[in-house]
Formats: structure tokens, sequence, C-alpha cells
């Protein structure tokens, strides 16, 4: 993706094709030339290049005809999440969170327009579904997303929602503009947010924002993920937006003043 300190918005070319390589490989755990080339629409003879020279760098690894991403990745990931204090501060309160919910918690960030999750914690019995940390997020489809969209500034909000593409990932996601500006007013006046099926079929959130104690700036935001079968009735209207909610506040606190 471009960014504001490439020149004119160029890209280079080769460097694009080596993390459409890495991504693709992440996506299946592992795959071979011929196949990352018939997906990427490459030749293999490029493929195959540009994995020899992610190998020498350790970002690939080899066995036998099929690569997989390399654990030098671990220490990369680590030290990007490292840097957000977010992170450090929200880790025992989400922990505490989930053992008193019994399901699933994720922190997300905002990074250029998308969610991602910093931290998660699962309770035993927490369903595991393709989120984990790291995941990138759409921030219309995610009860955190949408908890984090409610409390921007006008300017900001209109910057995201306009090179949003809004992108129908169940029947139930909001993929209408208007719609989704009349849900975040209700979010912003009652202080958290419903994920109904909107990410993964059978599956409801609950979030709330992550502010700043001293100016209320929004500084990513919280979510109890769980399946339809618990998360119903007044407990998910009721008691774990409360939950979530107290917790987001905990965070917040810390966050300004650690």
């Amino acid at each position: 993706m471009p960014t504001e300190d490439t020149p004119n918005g160029a890209s280079v070319g080769s460097t694009e094709r080596s993390f459409a390589i890495l991504e693709q490989l992440a996506a299946e755990q592992g795959s071979g030339v011929s196949a990352l080339a018939e997906t990427l629409s490459l030749s293999k003879s490029t493929v195959h290049n540009h994995l020899q020279t992610l190998r020498k760098l350790g970002y690939v690894v080899k066995n036998g005809d099929e690569y997989r991403l390399g654990l030098q990745f671990l220490g990369l990931g680590d030290r990007a999440r490292q840097r957000h204090d977010l992170y450090h501060v929200a880790k025992p309160e989400t922990d505490s969170l989930v053992e008193a919910v019994g399901e699933r918690a994720q922190v997300m960030v905002e990074e250029d327009g998308v969610g991602i999750y910093v931290y998660q914690s699962l309770a035993d019995q927490a369903v595991r579904t393709d989120s984990h940390i790291g995941t990138v997020v759409d921030l219309h489809a995610t009860a955190v997303g949408k908890a984090y969209l409610a409390h921007l500034s006008d300017e900001r909000l209109d910057a995201i929602l306009d090179r949003d593409d809004f992108a129908e990932q169940t029947p139930n996601t909001l993929t209408d503009t208007e719609a989704l500006r009349t849900e975040l007013d209700e979010i912003a006046e009652q202080g958290y947010a419903f994920n109904d099926e909107e990410r993964t079929v059978g599956m409801r959130a609950v979030g709330a924002p992550i502010l700043a104690d001293d100016d209320d700036r929004v500084l990513g935001a919280l979510s109890v993920s769980g399946p339809t079968t618990r998360m119903n009735g007044s407990w998910y209207h009721e008691e774990v937006p409360e939950m979530v909610a107290q917790s987001a506040r905990v965070i917040g606190i810390r966050a300004t003043y650690s």
C-alpha cells in the first residue's frame, strides 16, 4: 500500500511481489513454487528467485518441495507489538476480563485505516477462529472497530470511511455508509458496540473504546467474542457490555498515567 513517504504514491514492484508471496505462504501455511506462481499469476522463475532471496535472509524455510514462513518473523512481530504501550497496560486487565467472561478477548489498535490485534487472551472454552495476535480486521465489521470509529474526530472518521470499501464478510455486515454512521452515533452515546455475526457467522462480540483519561482520545478498543449459543439474552446485551466497558476504562486510565 503506497504511503505518504512514497514519492507520488510510487511502489517497488519487486518488493510488492515478495510480500505477495509471503502473504500467500502465510494464508496457506506453506506452498510450492508452482502453486504460488499460479495463484499470484507470476512466472515460476520469478517466484523461485524471490523465495531463494527470502530463504537466504531467513524469512522463508524449505521442507521438501514446500516453502513456509521462517521463525525470524516472530522477532519482527514481537518488536512491532512491543512498541505499542497499550499492549503492556492492556494485557493484565484483558486476562482478568477473560477469567470473568469465560470467552475470548482482543485488544485492537488502528493503523492506516484498519484494525490490528495487538493482544488476545482465550479462556479454556473459548471458540478459536482465524483471529490471532497480528490479525488485520476491517473496522466496519467488528465490535472493536466500530467502538473505535465511534470515538474518532469527524475529520478522522471521514478520512477512514471515504477509503473503506465496506466489504461484505457475512450477510449481517454493514455495507452502507449512512447506516454505519447512524450506528456509530448510537455507539458513541451508549459507550459500547455489538457485532452480531458481522465478521464470522456463528460469533458475536461486544466492544468498547479505550480512551485516554485526560482528554478522551481514542487509543484503541477492547472486545469479547463468543459463539451465539452463549452470547445471547441479557448476558450478551447487558452484562458483557458492562464488563467490557469497565475493563476498557481501566486500561485507558493505566495507559494515561503509567
